[in-house]
């Protein structure tokens, strides 16, 4: 269990990682599908809440040469993020687009609890899918 909180919260930072293989291998082993989706689900939220944070001080580094967006991308993003707000954190689970949002979250300063709220809904969601799919679809090649 333990090396699926790992996989699962590195899998919600900005480095790669593949959580859902994961999942779906301790679940083919018989690990306690409530326990599995419990651990993934915290991993993995935990990872976008270091994400979250990097965003909050990441603002701070914008004058430098190598910060990583210019003061129109940074711009562009806010007007983007204040026109969709912080319900786009629902789709923090998504591939590409997760874990930019989680850091926009940060540089703009949603607070703490509603991030936690928001990215929780989103990765519980989405690993109560791929238990959902591995049932449907691996129970008769983990026999």
């Amino acid at each position: 269990m333990l090396s699926l909180f790992v996989v699962a919260l590195v899998s919600a930072t900005l480095l790669p990682g593949g959580s859902e293989v994961w999942l779906a291998r301790l679940w083919c082993l018989g690990e306690p599908v409530v326990m599995l989706w419990l651990v993934a689900t915290a991993g993995n939220t935990l990872g976008s809440l270091i994400n979250v944070w990097m965003g909050r001080y990441a603002r701070r580094f914008q004058d430098r040469r190598w910060f990583p967006a210019s003061p129109a991308g940074l711009a562009r993003a806010e007007r983007w993020y204040h026109r969709f707000g912080e319900w786009s954190l629902l789709l923090s689970w998504a591939p590409v687009v997760g874990d930019p949002l989680t850091v926009l979250a940060g540089i703009f300063r949603l607070s703490w609890w509603r991030a936690t709220l928001l990215i929780t809904l989103a990765k519980g969601g989405r690993y109560a899918v791929v238990l959902l799919l591995a049932q449907a679809w691996l129970a008769p090649l983990c026999q």
